[in-house]
C-alpha cells in the first residue's frame, strides 16, 4: 500500500463524488460484528472496512506512515483520527464500491467529528449490536483466536474503554435518529434476520462483481491482520 499523504481536496473530492453509503457498526467486544458485518457482505453487497484491520495492513506495507503508525502503538499513544480517516477514504476510493460497513470507527467523539470534518460525510446510519457484558465476556473468554489480550483483565478494561468512549457516539446519533440497534445477545441466525430487517429485503442477486470485489478486499486486510503488531491498538 502506498502513502495516504493525498491532500484533503483530492480525497474529499473523490468521495463527494462517488457519494457512498456509510453504515458505522458500533458494538462492544465479542457482540458479534464482525459475524454480522461478514452476512452483510454476502447477502446486500456491502464493503466491509475494519480501522484495525486497515492500520495493521498499512503498518505491514513498511510504508513511512506505517512506520509511525507502529511506533506510536508501541509506545500506547492513540493514533490520530486524521490517520485513520485518510486510510478509510483511501480504501473506499480503491473498493470499486459504493456501500461500506465501517466496523470500530469511530470509537469516541473525537474520531466522529474529525471524520464528519474531514470528508464532509454523515453516515447514512449506525448499526449497533446491544449485548450485555457477561456474555461478551462468556463470548471473549471461550473464543479459540489465540488473540493474547483474551483474559479477563483486559476484557473488563475494554469494556470499560468502550463504555466510557463510545456510547457517546452512539447517543449522539440516536438523538439525529440515525441508530438502528440490535439485540446482539440471542443466537446468530436470529441477530441476522434483525440485521436483514434494517438493510431491507434481498431483493434480485447482487452484482457479482461487486461481490467478488467486496469479498476480495475484506479478504486482504482480514488475512493482514493475523499477524500480530502488539496489542495496544485502540481500534483492534
Amino acid at each position: 500500500m502506498g502513502s495516504v499523504e493525498t491532500s484533503n481536496k483530492d480525497t474529499n473530492g473523490s468521495l463527494l463524488n462517488k457519494n457512498p453509503t456509510i453504515v458505522f457498526v458500533l458494538g462492544g467486544p465479542g457482540s458479534g460484528k464482525g459475524t454480522q458485518c461478514a452476512n452483510v457482505v454476502e447477502h446486500f453487497g456491502y464493503t466491509h472496512l475494519s480501522a484495525g484491520d486497515l492500520l495493521r495492513a498499512e503498518i505491514k506495507s513498511g510504508s513511512e506512515n506505517g512506520t509511525m503508525i507502529q511506533n506510536m502503538i508501541k509506545e500506547g499513544k492513540i493514533v490520530p483520527s486524521e490517520v485513520t480517516i485518510k486510510l478509510l477514504q483511501r480504501a473506499i476510493q480503491e473498493s470499486g464500491n459504493d456501500k461500506f460497513l465501517i466496523d470500530g470507527f469511530p470509537r469516541n467523539e473525537e474520531n466522529r467529528a474529525a471524520f464528519e470534518k474531514v470528508t464532509g460525510i454523515e453516515p447514512t446510519f449506525v448499526l449497533y449490536f446491544d449485548c450485555p457484558e457477561e456474555e461478551m465476556e462468556r463470548r471473549l473468554l471461550s473464543r479459540n483466536q489465540g488473540r493474547e489480550d483474551d483474559n479477563i483483565e483486559t476484557i473488563r478494561k475494554r469494556f470499560k474503554v468502550f463504555l466510557e468512549s463510545s456510547l457517546p457516539v452512539i447517543n449522539y446519533y440516536d438523538a439525529k435518529g440515525k441508530v438502528r440497534k440490535i439485540d446482539a445477545a440471542r443466537p446468530v441466525e436470529e441477530v441476522f434476520e434483525s440485521v436483514k430487517a434494517v438493510f431491507g429485503p434481498k431483493t434480485e442477486k447482487v452484482n457479482h462483481y461487486v461481490r467478488f470485489m467486496s469479498k476480495l478486499y475484506m479478504y486482504k486486510f482480514h488475512f493482514l491482520s493475523k499477524r500480530k503488531f502488539g496489542n495496544q491498538c485502540h481500534y483492534c
